[in-house]
């Protein structure tokens, strides 16, 4: 049974980390915050003090924190993965971040004769805490199978995409299309109410079709009710937007539709709604628009 270690216990780390420990693996886990700490230690998971301490008792250690600088401050700074390296230690980072962040971290520990996956994740806070999320996966196709048996207590899909910085592309190409499902669900529902139709209608008519998608299954029922808590959080969403334009800057690649869709993002983050949904980008719509969503509840 491997040992794992899981540093960043956040709205989806600590639901990773307790379907991991629920599987039976040995689990010692790090967060800066120490709360979620003390609560997975009161489930069975040992504790450590620093991501070394986290990597020098186990063979795998999985990182989940919020940007790129997070993670390569965690894998490679003081105190960091690096300085709890041994042989045969896996690095995993379910992080969102730049794939040249995830390939230079990769290039950084193999000289210590570390293998490293990039495998963020998609799913939400729902698929985290079912254990369901869609996991993608860059770096060597060995170190993967050897960590495939916890990945299984993760998620329902694991694709091996390719190359150190593979899984990070693949994830920003996951964020261009639900970004842009978000948006333009916003954009009917308020373009359904403002002439005239029901939207909830419309939505039942709708989903049955070619417009069909998760978004539109899951989403219009919690703004109906008036529920724009987070799955996933709005600045979240616009941090990984941005990485993809940046990232889309470097190989020279037009997004004209992310590049608005981002704008609306950012948007939400500067007027202080970036801790809500990122459904909740519809709020944007509706200042436009000059209406709000009738969310009377069903």
């Amino acid at each position: 049974m491997l040992r794992v270690g899981y540093i960043g216990l956040g709205l989806m780390g600590k639901s990773i980390a307790r379907n991991i420990l629920k599987a039976g693996f040995p689990l010692v886990v790090h967060n800066r915050s120490r709360a979620a700490v003390d609560e997975l230690v009161q489930e069975g998971a040992s504790q450590a003090f620093s991501a070394a301490e986290v990597a020098a008792q186990v063979d795998v250690v999985f990182t989940n924190l919020p940007d790129s600088p997070d993670v390569e401050k965690v894998a490679l700074g003081a105190g960091g993965v690096v300085e709890g390296a041994h042989a045969g230690l896996i690095f995993v980072d379910n992080s969102t971040i730049k794939p040249a962040t995830a390939r230079r971290i990769a290039d950084e520990l193999a000289k210590v004769g570390v293998a490293s996956l990039d495998a963020p994740v998609s799913g939400g806070d729902i698929g985290a805490r079912q254990g369901t999320l869609a996991i993608m996966v860059g770096g060597p196709a060995e170190a993967l199978e050897t960590v495939r048996p916890v990945f299984k207590a993760m998620g329902k899909t694991i694709t091996h995409v390719g190359g150190c910085g593979a899984g990070q592309i693949a994830k920003a190409c996951n964020q261009i299309m639900v970004a842009a499902q978000m948006v333009a669900m916003g954009e009917l529902l308020v373009f359904a109410q403002k002439a005239g139709a029901d939207p909830r209608k419309v939505v039942e008519a709708i989903r049955g079709g070619a417009a069909q998608c998760w978004t539109l299954d899951v989403k219009p029922p919690r703004l109906f009710s008036g529920n724009r808590a987070p799955g996933f959080k709005a600045h979240m969403q616009a941090k990984d937007l941005n990485i993809v334009m940046e990232t889309a800057r470097e190989y020279g690649v037009p997004l004209p539709s992310l590049a608005l869709d981002a704008q609306l993002f950012n948007a939400m983050v500067q007027t202080g709604l970036g801790g809500q949904d990122n459904s909740a980008v519809i709020a944007m719509i509706e200042q436009l628009a000059g209406i709000q969503l009738d969310a009377k509840a069903e």
